[in-house]
């Protein structure tokens, strides 16, 4: 267990009202709010009862506490370990310039402790100034959610620049790539940052702001797979960031109904026909004609 039992919701909320009530005394109102604020709602049930005389004895009748200095957290070796570990991905860097570093403990693990098979090896630059600078620009336009330019070279080698009001940020492991996911550019709604060329923030927000977000339309696909070699682990595994059900029909068999977005129907066209006859694609027709036409180009290739 990475984390010790004593640095739970629980401990982090005692430790708050001591903290409080080592300043000045707290009234049943003040405690409860704190419970609320930190810990579950239940918490209010038991939480400040226990503090009292009757039981732990940490809070007296007048509010005061019996300690004399406020209560501190120190972090364990293994928490330090853990940091440790976190400070050697490369990835690290695009929250911080220094992440912490604790010179008294090895590292958890190292980054050549983890293989991620079926991973591609074009992964974004996170090493990249230009690229930290632009990941740091956008993840402060999706806190203070304010409109940013950004520019991108297209396949045709031409600069092509846009405004949008960025929303969110995710991750793809298999990709190892970042992708801003934002409202209005007329790039579409999703954009991988290791192709923006250049981002800054709009400072005339009237000529920054854009429009409603065309929400893309939910599509889905429903494939039959038989538990080959572990399928069933591979693809919930290939596919976790996206919503789906999966139904068991008998002892190796199941059907899995995946949701996407269409700007994303090519990856999953492409992560589906890699299991190859372990997956059987059985609605909606539209996707599978996709499948056929891809195949038929590949013959067509030669491959």
């Amino acid at each position: 267990m990475l984390f010790h039992e004593i640095y739970s919701t629980y401990f982090q909320t005692v430790a708050k009202i001591l903290t409080e009530a080592v300043d000045h005394p707290l009234t049943t109102g003040e405690i409860n709010s704190i419970v609320q604020s930190h810990a579950f709602e239940e918490s209010t049930l038991n939480i400040p009862e226990s503090l009292g005389v009757a039981h732990w004895q940490l809070l007296k009748e007048d509010g005061t506490t019996i300690l004399g200095k406020k209560p501190t957290m120190p972090l364990t070796i293994l928490q330090k370990r853990w940091i440790n570990a976190v400070a050697l991905d490369p990835r690290i860097r695009l929250f911080m310039d220094q992440p912490v570093v604790f010179s008294d403990v090895e590292p958890l693990f190292l980054p050549e402790d983890i293989y991620v098979f079926d991973k591609y090896s074009d992964g974004d630059q996170y090493g990249d100034a230009e690229y930290i600078r632009n990941f740091r620009l956008i993840l402060d336009a999706i806190k203070h959610q304010y409109p940013i330019q950004i520019s991108i070279i297209n396949r045709r080698g031409k600069r092509v620049t846009a405004r949008t009001i960025p929303e969110y940020l995710e991750y793809s492991e298999k990709d190892d790539k970042f992708r801003l996911i934002g409202t209005g550019s007329k790039l579409g709604n999703t954009i991988n940052l290791g192709r923006i060329a250049s981002c800054e923030k709009c400072e005339n927000q009237q000529e920054g702001k854009v429009g409603k977000r065309n929400l893309p339309q939910p599509r889905k696909v429903i494939f039959e797979l038989v538990d080959d070699r572990n399928a069933l682990e591979r693809v919930l595994m290939h596919f976790a960031h996206f919503k789906k059900q999966v139904e068991k029909i008998d002892n190796r068999k199941y059907q899995v109904t995946l949701h996407y977005d269409k700007e994303d129907e090519i990856e999953i066209l492409i992560r589906v026909l890699s299991f190859g006859p372990m997956i059987r694609v059985v609605k909606p027709t539209a996707f599978i004609n996709l499948i056929k036409d891809r195949l038929s180009d590949q013959k067509s290739c030669g491959l």
